[in-house]
């Protein structure tokens, strides 16, 4: 059955509360979280400010919706990576495009992985987007085989997967592996290893922390990745 076409109201519905979250982007870019206020938002786009409440009912509902859209960018983004015959090219290849990607909106890059805002609770299925994003690194690290010095990692990726039934299908869905098969501990390990390990460096050059340094990010996250990849015996 084909999709109910929109009514002109609908639409128009639509169609304010994109232009809502693309001033709220661009105020965010402008000066932080603390630039986005909606009766200044109201105000840019011609709306009164009980008008932009029947859209957003509050800065932290309009913030949600940012935060979901960004992890969902991010993902996007990951995905659309040529994962090719996988190993630490295809590792190479994601940890490249997490970095093009924030480094093209480091506000949204610091609004989702940066300092939490104060008093701000994000919506549930924010956990769905941000596995979305390391989704990929499960499947590259599905074919690693973990040096020694990760058994304490694996024990513990093991110990998750039995325990909770939500990451044990996300593994699932990544690398086609059950919970118990050995290679889904691998891949978990792997991607919540290369996580903090990528936003730790992409985190830092966002922050303009790289600033007055002598090491380049770029230089630095592909020999971090290489690194990684030695642990797991990527090919």
């Amino acid at each position: 059955m084909a999709d109910r076409a929109r009514t002109p109201r609908e639409r128009y519905r639509e169609q304010t509360r994109g232009e809502i979250k693309r001033s709220a982007v661009r105020r965010l870019a402008e000066g932080g979280v603390e630039n986005v206020a909606l009766l200044r938002i109201a105000k840019e786009i011609g709306l009164s400010g009980p008008a932009l409440y029947r859209y957003f009912g509050s800065r932290d509902e309009l913030l949600a919706e940012l935060v979901t859209d960004a992890y969902q960018a991010l993902a996007d983004a990951l995905r659309a990576v040529d994962l090719g015959g996988g190993g630490r090219a295809a590792l190479q290849a994601l940890a490249a495009a997490y970095r093009a990607w924030a480094l093209a909106q480091p506000h949204l890059y610091l609004l989702i992985q940066g300092t939490p805002v104060p008093g701000f609770e994000a919506p549930a299925e924010t956990v769905e987007r941000a596995r979305a994003v390391l989704g990929p690194f499960l499947t590259v690290f599905a074919q690693g085989r973990p040096t020694p010095a990760l058994e304490p990692l694996m024990a513990e990726s093991e110990a998750w997967l039995r325990e909770d039934a939500g990451v044990a299908a996300w593994a699932e869905r990544w690398t086609g592996l059950a919970a118990d098969a050995p290679g889904a501990a691998v891949a978990l390990t792997g991607a919540v290893t290369a996580w903090p390990q990528t936003h730790g460096i992409v985190g830092l050059e966002a922050a303009g922390q790289f600033t007055g340094m002598g090491q380049r990010p770029a230089t630095l996250l592909p020999l971090q990745m290489n690194l990684l990849a030695d642990a797991f015996r990527l090919p």
